[in-house]
């Protein structure tokens, strides 16, 4: 089983994700703000859609949920905690399901914080994490419904997945967090480098995402919170980890 990955952008920063299981055909949309851009490339590439994985309600993640719906019959998959908010839901998933899309097996964890019944899709097999709005590319989503301890559970668990776990994030924001991380002032050699890598990437015009969860956990300040080294440049070297990282989402809040 392999799953073959097709990026969209739309709108202004986002990314929408076409994901084909090998064995049995089936697709999947992830996150489809829209549904125009997402039916003309399944339709280039000769894929059916037979399947929608919503990680959250915010419009600019199931805005297309209903026209490709119509347009394919294809199931859509979200939220347990938040399903009366996403459009035409047929299956509801929660922390510890396992859902299984063609032969292809994603474990699903709740991710609280971005929004209360925000989910993630992890596919083990293909090394594949479908975040959503709580991990980005050198960032986390801000908290509009949850509490920073909520969302530095989350990330935790997002955290504890291999290094060489694919990060599908949602949006294009990584070249703005990484000069944010840069601005906290701690001594980071990896970070410098990949910020220098990421403005020669958008420069190319190319995207920064996926990246990879071992790049997050070395350069990533919002999962570095419980590190020494980030806790002391930010003067907080006595602090608990959930309160670093709760300085770290108010700094970012007003960057």
């Amino acid at each position: 089983m392999s799953l073959d990955v097709r990026q969209i952008a739309v709108l202004t920063d986002n990314y929408i994700y076409l994901v084909r299981e090998s064995e049995t055909g089936a697709v999947a949309v992830v996150d489809p703000a829209v549904s125009e851009p997402v039916l003309a490339e399944a339709e280039r590439l000769g894929w059916r859609i037979t399947h929608i994985l919503n990680t959250h309600h915010h419009n600019d993640h199931v805005g297309g949920n209903q026209a490709i719906k119509q347009a394919t019959g294809c199931t859509i998959v979200g939220p347990r905690a938040d399903r009366e908010r996403i459009p035409g839901i047929d299956v509801a998933v929660g922390d510890g399901d396992v859902y299984d899309f063609g032969a292809a097996r994603a474990t699903v964890f709740d991710t609280p914080g971005h929004t209360k019944g925000h989910i993630a899709f992890w596919f083990a097999d293909a090394s594949a994490l479908f975040c959503g709005d709580t991990l980005f590319a050198l960032g986390c989503g801000r908290l509009f419904e949850g509490t920073p301890a909520q969302m530095w559970k989350s990330l935790g668990k997002l955290k504890a997945l291999p290094d060489d776990a694919k990060v599908y994030c949602a949006h294009e924001y990584t070249q703005t967090n990484a000069r944010f991380a840069l601005s906290l002032g701690e001594d980071n050699p990896a970070l410098a480098a990949r910020a220098e890598e990421i403005d020669r990437t958008r420069a190319a015009g190319a995207p920064t995402v996926p990246s990879t969860l071992g790049e997050e956990k070395r350069t990533n300040p919002f999962l570095r919170a419980d590190e020494v080294a980030l806790a002391a440049a930010l003067s907080m070297r006595e602090a608990a980890p959930v309160d670093v990282f709760a300085e770290v989402r108010r700094r970012k809040d007003d960057f």
